[in-house]
């Protein structure tokens, strides 16, 4: 059972040296890649990791600052859902990546609007994802097993690398997460040129 005197204690406590509370629980809500954001600044962190039927609910309210799932799922503890939120928010602390700028391109990323146009005068050759997937990726070799890398990342050319990666962008959220366009539609995310890309594909799809 909780102790009052502990409750009180926290309540007291200045507020920077108050620890942010977080219970891992099904119930929760959604753990996005803003939330690791948020919870990557702050000073201090608590995870709390129920097991089986999880924890007794006044725990929750009385000790709590949030409550939060990895996804609509059911886990057998909380264990593993906390080291999904310990390496998402860790990754966008400083000096934890070799490329700071990685956590910037993919996946859920911050939009073009955050992100320098220009890094020691190139031209940038990424988009922001602005909550959208990521495009693909690819290495050496040139070819490997009858696929080629595509054409336009091999010409050197900035402007039609970032059209092209934009492009893949677009068309792998709407075939695996439409409902990331819907939003970024509603943001004011997608420029006229997005659009038109992706009436195309749509049509594609449809035929």
């Amino acid at each position: 059972m909780p102790n009052p005197d502990l409750n009180n204690d926290r309540a007291l406590a200045p507020a920077e040296m108050r620890p942010t509370v977080i219970l891992l629980s099904a119930q929760g809500r959604p753990f996005t890649q803003s939330l690791a954001r948020e919870i990557a600044a702050l000073d201090r962190v608590v995870l709390i990791c129920g097991r089986y039927e999880g924890v007794d609910e006044r725990i929750n309210q009385l000790y709590c600052d949030m409550e939060l799932s990895i996804g609509d799922y059911v886990l057998s503890g909380g264990e593993l859902a906390a080291a999904v939120v310990i390496d998402a928010a860790m990754r966008l602390l400083p000096g934890v990546l070799g490329n700071e700028a990685s956590s910037e391109f993919e996946s859920f990323g911050v939009p073009d609007a955050d992100i320098a146009t220009e890094v020691e005068g190139v031209p940038r050759s990424q988009h922001g994802a602005g909550g959208l997937l990521d495009y693909p990726h690819y290495t050496r070799p040139a070819e490997f097993a009858g696929l080629k890398v595509p054409e336009p990342l091999l010409n050197g050319d900035h402007q039609a690398i970032r059209r092209w990666r934009r492009e893949q962008q677009l068309r792998k959220t709407l075939v695996n997460r439409p409902d990331l366009l819907e939003h970024a539609k509603r943001s004011g995310a997608l420029s006229r040129k997005d659009l038109e890309f992706l009436k195309s594909v749509s049509q594609e799809i449809v035929d």
